[in-house]
């Protein structure tokens, strides 16, 4: 399955089946995509992990 990445619009392919939460990476940005809906299928950027100092 094909989607288009929301940072530049490129073609993102998708393994089937597709999963809520799932990241895929864009080939063309390289952006890191979390799979925000399933009907329809649909990415936005995946938020970036952040470091716990045990706060």
């Amino acid at each position: 399955m094909t989607r288009t990445c929301p940072e530049c619009e490129g073609p993102v392919e998708l393994a089937e089946p597709v999963r809520l939460s799932e990241i895929a990476q864009c080939a063309d940005c390289s952006s890191e995509l979390e799979v925000v809906g399933l009907d329809p299928v649909s990415l936005a950027l995946a938020p970036e992990i952040e470091e716990d100092w045990g706060e």
